[in-house]
């Protein structure tokens, strides 16, 4: 641990990387609120100080094994949060990327942070997924999601602790890497209607960001009583029908009968070949056509609880901080971060 002179008191260390991302952002806020140090890592070290000045600083690639090493000095825990942006080229660069993390965290005795996704699994494990579910996924970036976490329980069994968090589809203030922020909303502007992007009546997992990084600072607390691989379900923000994001966000900018339109899952399907984002995307549609909902009785039997914040004010936040309301709430105003209830 390092020694913080400014306040006499030693403070454990957190490198994140990915803090510029939504969940990586979300963490490092939480780390920092929590009393820890933030390492940030960074191609362009300069500009983000300058965004987040709360986090220190400085200049790597996560690509490059030795500039990671370098920035995992005397970490405690280490946030892998890191992805390619737009989905491109995941098939190069995901997996070194965390064999050059798992590497720093042994190196230096560091607990790696890492969330999951659903990606992992196939139809056959649908509509409810547990930790033990089987991972049969059928796409490319879930079999290497699969792969991701194989080589996490690889680490674990060789001494490299591993908290792993599962969740929904992300949303939350500040993120605009999402389905909820570039698929069914415009940030920036006011909201006239919504594109869902789901079937009628399948199903669908939400996670709002605070709430995961609220779940992680709390099993965080209780580490010495995990085991050194350890997983766990974020029921999060489950849309029984498919219908209730979209509903909530006209609640929230004051149209309860907000236009709800479908997503054009048969034009991204034309227009695959030449963008591809919309390749990528369209090839998790599978996750919009069936009911998806994570089994977080693990996690509430270890904690209590999961920690939930209400989807109107979690819907009313996000909105805020994307600019698409004429006023904002008071949290996200004054910049103080909404404290999380707990949900049994």
């Amino acid at each position: 641990m390092m020694t913080d002179m400014s306040h006499g008191v030693s403070r454990p260390l957190a490198l994140v990387l990915g803090a510029t991302g939504g969940i990586g952002g979300a963490l490092a806020k939480a780390l920092l609120d929590n009393g820890y140090r933030v390492r940030a890592m960074h191609r362009n070290p300069d500009a983000q100080a300058e965004r987040f000045p709360a986090f220190e600083w400085v200049k790597g690639d996560a690509m490059v094994a030795a500039d990671v090493l370098r920035a995992a000095s005397a970490a405690y825990v280490i946030v892998h949060a890191v992805n390619p942006p737009g989905y491109r080229n995941w098939g190069e660069l995901v997996l070194p990327m965390l064999d050059n993390t798992i590497a720093a965290a042994s190196a230096v005795g560091a607990r790696i942070l890492m969330p999951g996704t659903v990606y992992n699994y196939g139809p056959d494990a649908f509509p409810q997924l547990s930790e033990d579910s089987v991972q049969a996924p059928l796409t490319v970036k879930g079999r290497i999601r699969v792969e991701l976490e194989r080589r996490l329980e690889v680490a674990a069994s060789q001494g490299t602790p591993v908290l792993l968090v599962r969740a929904g589809d992300f949303f939350g203030p500040g993120a605009g890497n999402n389905w909820f922020a570039q698929g069914m909303i415009q940030p920036g502007k006011p909201v006239r209607y919504v594109i869902n992007p789901g079937r009628a009546n399948a199903g669908h997992a939400w996670a709002y960001l605070p709430d995961v990084a609220e779940t992680f600072m709390q099993l965080l607390k209780r580490a010495d009583e995990l085991p050194m691989f350890a997983r766990f379900h974020m029921d999060g923000h489950f849309d029984v029908d498919g219908l209730q994001m979209a509903k909530a966000i006209g609640r929230a900018v004051g149209r309860p009968s907000i236009p709800i339109f479908s997503f054009p899952w048969r034009l991204a399907g034309l227009l695959r070949p030449f963008v591809p984002l919309l390749r990528e995307l369209h090839e998790m549609r599978y996750l919009w056509r069936e009911t998806v909902r994570l089994d977080s009785r693990r996690l509430k039997d270890f904690l209590g609880g999961e920690p939930h914040t209400p989807l109107d004010v979690a819907v009313s936040t996000t909105l805020a901080s994307l600019g698409c309301m004429a006023q904002t709430s008071a949290a996200f105003s004054t910049g103080q971060p909404f404290r999380a209830g707990v949900e049994g």
